[in-house]
């Protein structure tokens, strides 16, 4: 399954705009409203549906981010992507999105159906939790990402592990959404129509 318009506009619980009704929105909105009532996430750090842009043979390529949350600084702290099927094959995909991040690698990354979840450690790409209780708290997050500036800092990958990272997603990309959906599920290229 792919996200495609159900033909509808919903309020979007982040900023209260009218949005379109897609068919993974419904589950975007529940996820953001449960890091807000649940655990603690300010609603002012969490952005949706954010692009992650990346090079594969000097083409513009990527796909969206359906959540992620930034501290005050506009530092990325966790992303979460929603899966529509087994949580755990897309693990990997999830890890490669929070490596290529822009201001990453982001700490914490989380492959979710809403209902299932995977917590992912970017750094060593290790499942450390499962189940949408054990996302971590808005503090819980923030002293994750405090520990990890303490020890080493975020390091940035080198240019051939973001050249790895780029090759693995793309494989994603390719092969997932590109046989599921074409390009409604990810972001066009430059200067190309939505």
């Amino acid at each position: 399954m792919h996200e495609v318009s159900l033909g509808g506009m919903l309020t979007d619980y982040l900023s209260g705009e009218s949005i379109e009704e897609t068919t993974y929105e419904e589950f975007r909105q529940a996820l953001a409203k449960f890091l807000v009532e649940e655990k603690g996430y300010p609603k002012q750090s969490l952005k949706a549906k954010v692009p992650l842009v990346f090079q594969i043979d000097g083409e513009d390529t990527g796909r969206h981010i359906d959540l992620v949350a930034y501290d005050e600084a506009g530092r990325p702290l966790l992303l979460v992507i929603f899966c529509a099927g087994d949580v755990g094959s897309f693990e990997r995909e999830t890890v490669s999105c929070a490596r290529l991040f822009p201001g990453g690698p982001v700490p914490v990354a989380i492959a979710s159906d809403s209902i299932g979840a995977s917590i992912l450690d970017t750094a060593t790409g290790d499942c450390t939790a499962t189940g949408v209780r054990a996302i971590p708290t808005w503090d819980a997050v923030r002293a994750i990402d405090a520990a990890i500036e303490a020890a080493t800092g975020r390091v940035p990958l080198s240019e051939e592990r973001r050249r790895k990272e780029e090759r693995i997603l793309h494989a994603y990309n390719g092969f997932l959404y590109g046989t599921c959906c074409s390009e409604s599920c990810r972001v066009p290229p430059k200067g190309s129509a939505k």
